[in-house]
């Protein structure tokens, strides 16, 4: 069971970035995803989750308007769209999976999920 995030890099305040999340060893299609992120000297911070059963989005305030969270179940992925990027979004993000649903009071809660994989760095900077 594997998941394996990519497509970080450096990028100006105001450009885009697009997150994949590729899972092997299981199919995505029963699970919620969800991107976190850490920042150094910041707690982890759930970004957005999607939901299998009915594809329901969740999004922390900080991001709502500038990302979007998307699957692809025929290729066992999940993306983060990121535009309109700042500063403040400087962090290495995470992909986790839970089963079925993204629970919408403890949707970004950590603990809540049982796959998580290695992480990108996401650096906002001129």
């Amino acid at each position: 069971v594997q998941l394996v995030e990519s497509g970080g890099g450096l990028v100006q305040p105001g450009g885009s970035l697009r997150l994949s999340c590729a899972a092997s060893g299981f199919t995505l299609d029963y699970y919620a995803i969800a991107w976190f992120r850490h920042a150094p000297g910041k707690e982890r911070e759930g970004v957005s989750c999607i939901s299998a059963s009915d594809g329901s989005t969740y999004y922390a305030d900080s991001v709502k308007g500038r990302f979007t969270i998307s699957r692809d179940n025929a290729k066992n992925s999940a993306y983060l769209q990121m535009n309109s990027l700042k500063p403040e979004d400087t962090a290495v993000y995470y992909c986790a999976t839970e089963p079925f649903t993204c629970h919408s009071s403890t949707w970004s809660h950590p603990y809540e999920y049982d796959y998580w994989g290695q992480g990108t760095q996401v650096t906002v900077s001129s």
